[in-house]
């Protein structure tokens, strides 16, 4: 009889401690998981390609303005551009082209402004728009001399 006492006491298992550590491994993988999301969301956003492009236009000028003065000479922002005889005007050509790749590049829309003196030839001004479309400048305007 004293044999099957002890192989009644060995059948039985406590199940107390394991439901306890179940109940403690649970509560933990609770409290882990909410600072896991409030750690997640910090509120601070890193740098992007979108955010870089914003910066550089500041560098790139949306518009060009092309002056053509009466003795035939043509100003790009200001400065004397190709010479007067050549009405291929190569150096325009090459930088408005520069300039509509770069501000294509940061999807800005670049445009050009002719300011045609009255008394200069009109021809320049034709030659000035044939620049433009060779350098594939879409959005061309004139302007008076005094706005």
């Amino acid at each position: 009889m004293t044999r099957r006492n002890v192989l009644n006491e060995e059948d039985s298992v406590d199940l107390t401690p394991m439901i306890d550590i179940v109940f403690l491994l649970l509560v933990y993988f609770m409290v882990t998981m909410q600072l896991i999301k409030e750690e997640a969301d910090l509120g601070m956003t890193l740098p992007s390609e979108s955010e870089s492009k914003e910066s550089q236009p500041d560098e790139i000028p949306e518009e060009a303005i092309v002056e053509v003065l009466p003795d035939a000479s043509i100003l790009l922002n200001g400065s004397q551009i190709d010479v007067v005889g050549n009405r291929k005007m190569p150096e325009l050509t090459r930088t408005l082209s520069r300039l509509k790749k770069a501000a294509d590049r940061v999807s800005v829309p670049f445009f050009v402004t002719i300011l045609a003196d009255p008394d200069s030839l009109h021809g320049r001004a034709v030659d000035v728009l044939n620049a433009c479309a060779t350098a594939e400048v879409k959005m061309v305007s004139f302007a008076n001399h005094g706005e």
